[in-house]
C-alpha cells in the first residue's frame, strides 16, 4: 500500500515533532495541551499538541490508524479538503477537552487521536461498506457498529476517568470529522441518511448525557 504525499508529509511532520518533544522535555512542556496555559490564553495548544506524543507506543498506533484510513478520506476529497477535516477534529477534540476539564487547571494531553478519529469516521462515511479486523477481534464488522461501539466506549471512558486515554479528544474528533465531512459532501446527507442517522443521534445522545454530567 502507497501512501500520498500529503498524508506522507503529515505523518513524518508529527513523527518529527513527536521524537524532539521525547528528548526535550522543555520543548514538550511549551507545545503540550495543559487548560492552565489555555486559561492564560495560549491558544496555538489547542493544534501543537497533536505534533506531540507520550511515547514511541502512543505515537506509532496514532500515525499506522492514520496511514490505514487518510487515503480512504485524501483521494476522494482532495489533500486540501482531508487536512482541513484532520485540523478541524484536532481542533474539536482540543473544545471538547476544554469544555469538559475547564475546572480542572492540572489537566494535560497530548496527542493526534483527535484528528485521526475524526479522518476515521470521516472514511466510515465515505464508505459505508466498509468493514473493520482488529487483532484483539479478527472477525471483520461493518464501519457503522464499530462507530457506535467506539462512540459508547469513550463515554464509558470519559465517566470513569481511570485511565491516561483523551477520551475527550476522540468524542470532539468524531463529531468534527462527521460534521465537516458532512459540511464538504453534503450529497452523503442523503447517499447515507441511515448511517448519519445512526451516527449523529449517538453523538448527540453522548453530548447530552455529558452535558447532563457536567452540568
Amino acid at each position: 500500500m502507497t501512501v500520498s504525499l500529503p498524508l506522507g508529509v503529515l505523518i513524518a511532520l508529527t513523527c518529527l515533532v513527536s521524537i524532539k518533544g521525547f528528548k526535550d522535555p522543555i520543548f514538550f512542556d511549551r507545545y503540550k495541551y495543559n487548560i492552565a496555559d489555555l486559561h492564560r490564553k495560549q491558544w496555538y495548544r489547542t493544534l501543537s499538541s497533536a505534533l506531540l506524543h507520550v511515547d514511541g507506543q502512543h505515537l506509532l498506533f496514532n500515525m499506522i490508524t492514520l496511514y490505514f484510513f487518510g487515503d480512504a478520506v485524501l483521494r476522494p476529497l482532495g489533500a486540501l479538503t482531508f487536512l482541513g477535516i484532520y485540523l478541524f477534529s484536532v481542533l474539536g477534540g482540543s473544545l471538547v477537552g476544554w469544555w469538559y476539564h475547564s475546572r480542572n487547571s492540572h489537566y494535560s494531553a497530548v496527542g493526534a487521536s483527535g484528528g485521526v478519529i475524526g479522518i476515521v469516521f470521516s472514511a466510515i462515511l465515505i464508505h459505508p461498506e466498509m468493514r473493520l479486523a482488529f487483532l484483539f477481534f479478527p472477525v471483520p464488522i461493518p464501519g457503522y457498529l464499530f462507530a457506535i461501539g467506539y462512540l459508547a466506549y469513550t463515554l464509558y471512558g470519559m465517566k470513569k476517568q481511570n485511565d491516561l486515554i483523551g477520551h475527550t479528544a476522540h468524542l470532539g474528533g468524531a463529531l468534527l470529522g462527521v460534521l465537516s465531512t458532512l459540511v464538504v459532501r453534503p450529497a452523503l446527507l442523503l447517499e447515507q441518511a441511515g448511517l448519519v442517522l445512526l451516527c449523529g443521534g449517538t453523538l448527540v445522545v453522548l453530548a447530552f448525557l455529558l452535558w447532563r454530567k457536567k452540568a
